[in-house]
């Protein structure tokens, strides 16, 4: 039997344009004989907020003819909270050079609208954009609240005071900037930080200004009844990234806790030891606390955690050692994929007990290629299956092995979808069955979970589509977030019945997909203090969603949940996608460099969650991530595959904590760019841990010890 096979849809014979993806010799064509631009009328645009105006774009040449190319459209402005701040209703030209769209204005703020002509990433082809301005103005501000503020302190305690400016549309407006001040200093003084320190008995009167508009609040000074504070801690020796609970009970005369008198936690370090006299200490001592007592070192060392409440202050000295992991990533095997990109990966047992894996194919021919890696040291391709598309971003195969999913985008009629392959036998793949209805935009991420495909269309929503006869899928649902502006989602991950999905300045929406009652009853089990009143009922059919983390970057394109195995809690993991750096043009090409992190959700709360820790590589960023146990594997682009020891509770930075268990850099010389990692995504297997690299294919790498 052949290894290469079509889809019965994929017609080489015709050459069709996509709304994206064109082909590169014809883009080289036109670009090299003419030159185009885009036409924007009007040229510059001011919109009021909720104001709708329409605008067209024009793809001319040099002469103002009209060229006949599809092109798309998109807004853009200094953070990725651009994407929601103006709707737009089309923003593609599906058939030629022209296109007309209705903006709606939902944020204020300086925006650009950007046209784009040609994908050079993976073409090689020119890129042609050129951009519209666009101004929202801000309304004037209306009101400053003081958050929840103390309006009785202590004399000699240091308080922050919390203020808020909104708009006269009730935005939030965190940009401008609040003077603060007091009526009498010498009572009670204020800074522009919000911090005030009490200095004696009676009464003050806050003021908050900002532009033309003041708020004021009144304090009164008392008498403060603490004569001591007693400090403890539960543990007093622990290596970097343990992460300590302190307890601070301020006292009166009486022995009696004080309750609502303020305590400040504050810690020095000092380093062990000293390189050589006089030339200073091997590490500066850092870590951070926080003002619920937590505390967490990144270096080793001695620490002196200090809590203050008023003039009075006892303190803990706690040693630390360094985490000394004692282990690293050892090479297993590398099947090397040098004539196109690699995309992303799935790793499985076959029915027949051998271990088999699918990659996804990028910018290329639609392929996805399936391989043997029963031996990881000798992995071996054992079939391709190439479909209609120019990219297979993603692909995913069903919990008993015998389905797989393949997403499309740059399909030549523009029907994108997912094709659903029997890959019981994955040495003779075959197609089953394609889904493409109301799927045109472009399929970019997918999941399989209880017979239900979970398919990310046009970066907007997904698709739940039934393929319990993987022969006649059938859509049963959809969903959306319901915000204003345009929603942007990159993934979806299901897990125990809970959808999970990037939305990137949306942050990740946990939506119900049938196993809500389940989570209830495990969150119940897990957190007896909260009383969460959560309604699930959630299916397939009906999904429903109840809880969201979003940060301020708005770079969500990854989400995974984990339940940490060494404590109670329960994380989401939220990936970070950016690009600081474009790569790929010269000879040879130069390769990206991207940016962003991973953010710790601690969701064990799942109405209140908390960014409690990070890990971040200073000279990349991530990409798709995967846990097993308390261990992190995470795709790190140009910085290579990395493994994170997330064990006990998580606080602060993971990475200079050095809870890093190694990294590996997947280089090769003979490579789509050579000597260049980009690490795309991991999975875990029987003690193994395979990984796709975009430049250089299929790698299986494993943790060893030093010794």
């Amino acid at each position: 039997m052949s290894c290469f096979k079509k889809s019965f849809i994929f017609n080489t014979g015709v050459l069709m344009l996509s709304l994206v993806l064109i082909n590169s010799s014809l883009w080289a064509q036109v670009t090299s004989e003419k030159k185009i631009q885009f036409k924007f009328t009007p040229s510059a645009m001011n919109l009021e907020l909720g104001e709708v105006q329409t605008v067209k774009v024009e793809l001319v040449d040099e002469n103002g003819v009209i060229q006949n190319f599809p092109f798309t459209i998109r807004i853009s402005g200094a953070t990725r909270a651009a994407r929601g701040a103006i709707d737009m209703t089309v923003r593609g030209s599906e058939s030629g050079g022209v296109l007309e769209t209705q903006l709606k204005a939902i944020n204020a703020g300086s925006f650009m609208l950007t046209a784009r002509f040609g994908r050079g990433v993976d073409t090689g082809a020119e890129l042609i954009q050129t951009a519209m301005p666009l101004e929202v103005p801000f309304p004037p501000l209306e009101r400053i609240t003081f958050v929840d503020p103390p309006e009785r302190v202590y004399e000699g305690t240091n308080i922050n005071y919390i203020t808020e400016v909104y708009d006269a549309a009730d935005m939030l407006r965190n940009e401008v900037n609040v003077r603060l001040s007091s009526s009498n200093s010498t009572i009670a003084s204020i800074d522009n930080y919000g911090n005030l320190t009490a200095h004696g008995t009676g009464t003050v009167t806050l003021t908050a200004r900002a532009e033309n508009i003041t708020s004021t609040l009144s304090v009164r000074v008392v008498d403060n009844p603490v004569r001591r504070v007693e400090l403890t801690s539960d543990m007093v020796e622990a290596r970097t990234g343990d992460v300590f609970h302190f307890s601070a009970t301020p006292q009166n005369g009486s022995g009696q806790a004080v309750f609502d008198a303020p305590v400040e936690y504050t810690f020095i370090g000092k380093a062990p030891r000293t390189i050589a006299p006089g030339a200073g200490e091997i590490a500066v001592p850092a870590g951070e606390i926080r003002q619920d007592g937590r505390f967490v070192a990144e270096t080793p060392g001695l620490y002196t955690i200090t809590a203050t409440s008023g003039a009075h202050s006892d303190r803990i000295t706690v040693e630390i050692e360094a985490r000394n992991l004692n282990q690293r990533i050892e090479l297993v095997g590398h099947a090397l994929v040098d004539n196109v990109l690699t995309s992303d990966l799935w790793v499985w047992e076959g029915v027949d007990g051998r271990d088999y894996a699918v990659t996804g194919t990028w910018g290329a021919n639609g392929e996805a290629y399936f391989w043997d890696i029963t031996d990881p040291s000798n992995m071996e391709k054992i079939d391709v299956v190439t479909v209609d598309a120019r990219t297979i971003n993603d692909v995913k195969v069903s919990e008993d092995g015998r389905i797989a999913v393949i997403s499309r985008e740059g399909a030549s009629n523009r029907r994108n979808g997912i094709v659903i392959l029997d890959v019981s036998n994955p040495r003779d793949v075959k197609i089953l069955s394609e889904f493409d209805d109301e799927l045109t935009g472009g399929v970019h991420n997918v999941f399989i979970f209880d017979n239900h495909v979970y398919a990310v269309n046009n970066g907007t929503r997904y698709d739940i589509i039934n393929i319990e006869d993987p022969t006649k899928p059938y859509r049963v649902s959809r969903f959306q977030l319901d915000v204003p502006g345009r929603t942007s989602i990159h993934d979806v991950w299901i897990q125990d019945g809970i959808a999970y999905s990037s939305n990137w300045n949306n942050g990740v929406q946990l939506v119900d997909v049938g196993g809500g009652e389940e989570f209830r009853k495990e969150f119940e089990a897990r957190s007896p203090e909260f009383n969460i009143p959560m309604q699930l009922a959630g299916s397939p059919s009906n999904p429903v969603p109840f809880a969201n983390f979003k940060y301020p970057s708005g770079w969500n394109h990854a989400a995974f949940p984990f339940k940490s195995q060494s404590t109670d809690k329960f994380y989401v993991l939220a990936g970070d996608e950016s690009f600081t750096v474009a790569g790929y043009g010269g000879d040879p090409p130069t390769p990206s460099i991207a940016r962003g992190w991973i953010h710790f959700a601690d969701m064990t709360d799942p109405s209140n969650p908390e960014e409690v820790a990070k890990y971040a590589v200073p000279e990349s960023g991530s990409h798709n991530l995967w846990v097993e146990g308390d261990i992190l594997y995470v795709a790190f682009y140009n910085g290579g595959f990395r493994v994170v020891d997330i064990s006990g509770e998580l606080m602060g930075d993971l990475y200079r904590q050095g809870r890093e268990i190694g990294f590996f850099m997947s280089e090769h010389p003979g490579a789509k760019v050579a000597n260049a990692p980009m690490v795309w995504g991991p999975m875990p297997h029987k003690g193994n841990i395979f990984f796709s690299d975009l430049h250089s294919g299929l790698w299986a790498v494993k943790i060893v010890s030093k010794n």
